[in-house]
């Protein structure tokens, strides 16, 4: 597929941003809180109760990962992308957690798409009180219920799974359920690499789209893609390549968000940055430094503005790397083809 083509087979036009946007407070533009893994510093991550824990506390929205099982259920469970680049294992602390396997969060040395949902709805977490892997369906459920109608989900679709499988099932899932205000208004899907946006289209038409990314050069590519916003790791979006590229998000109206943030100083430096939203594992934190700010300059430390022109140019040249080997293998398995 050329450079120059949009990656979206029917073009769609720019969609409002509505429930993505930032909100207004009597002090100006907040972003909004976003439950990474839900409220993931007071309850095991990506279950029921840190689901249900960031809504008690305020969160406007919750993120989550999205897996299937080997028979197909869409199960909700941080199990890293193989292909995740070292780079990301740098000193600095933010949330790249290795997860091969289920063993850091369940003790079980097994993939998700090696095993059937009957073998792993008994699992429960290492973390007490101990609770089970949901479902896409269970988090659907409990978000149907009266008086949740605003809260929306940002679903990051991990790509250790067949493409075309996930975004099936995904959307066989969210048209199950009967909400009082439609799934449309209310999913944001989450796509890391080009292949699943015209997947997004195919299946899940009306529902809008995020870029999660960490590279800037490489996140370019998808502002020519109508109604694209954008969660970026929010160390590579510090210095001057990150406020033009938020300056041109601004200017093409898109939503930016940024992952994971538990920081306070960090916070504050994304609230004077008028972003839409900050994932973060504290969204009751997020909140309470959201609401007292006033204003007031945040500087961050020098090594953050080293580190982000760094991670841009690895992840920019771990990027060519991977193109070239992927280009290079499908070359060779041609060439075996025609033998």
């Amino acid at each position: 597929m050329a450079e120059t083509l949009p990656l979206l087979q029917e073009k769609m036009e720019p969609t409002n941003r509505t429930f993505m946007s930032a909100r207004h407070s009597p002090k100006g533009s907040r972003p909004q809180a976003i439950a990474h893994r839900g409220y993931r510093a007071a309850f095991p991550e990506n279950t029921m109760a840190a689901f249900k824990g960031a809504v008690k506390v305020g969160a406007h929205a919750i993120e989550t990962d999205i897996h299937l099982t080997k028979d197909g259920v869409v199960v909700l469970s941080h199990v890293r992308c193989p292909s995740r680049p070292a780079i990301l294992s740098y000193k600095y602390r933010f949330d790249v957690t290795q997860d091969p396997t289920l063993q850091r969060c369940f003790g079980k040395k097994d993939r998700i798409i090696d095993l059937e949902w009957r073998e792993i709805e008994s699992l429960r977490t290492i973390q007490a009180p101990g609770e089970p892997m949901p479902r896409l369906k269970d988090l659907l459920k409990y978000l149907s219920e009266p008086g949740l109608e605003d809260i929306w989900v940002l679903l990051d679709i991990k790509t250790d799974n067949n493409a075309d499988d996930v975004m099936r099932l995904i959307a066989r899932t969210l048209k199950e359920g009967s909400p009082l205000r439609p799934w449309s208004e209310r999913i944001l899907l989450g796509f890391w690499i080009p292949q699943y946006l015209p997947l997004c289209t195919k299946y899940l038409p009306n529902y809008r789209t995020t870029h999660i990314g960490y590279s800037i050069p490489y996140a370019r590519q998808f502002l020519k893609e109508p109604g694209v916003s954008f969660n970026m790791l929010q160390q590579s979006m510090v210095g001057p390549l990150g406020n033009k590229f938020l300056r041109d998000l601004k200017a093409a109206e898109r939503s930016i968000f940024l992952w994971t943030v538990n920081d306070e100083e960090r916070m504050r430096w994304c609230v004077m940055k008028e972003v839409d939203g900050v994932i973060t594992d504290d969204p009751l934190k997020f909140l309470e430094i959201s609401r007292n700010y006033n204003g007031e300059r945040c500087r961050l430390p020098a090594s953050q503005y080293g580190f982000a022109i760094w991670i841009n140019i690895m992840a920019t040249l771990f990027g060519f790397i991977h193109r070239f080997r992927k280009s290079k293998g499908s070359h060779r398995r041609q060439a075996i083809a025609h033998r």
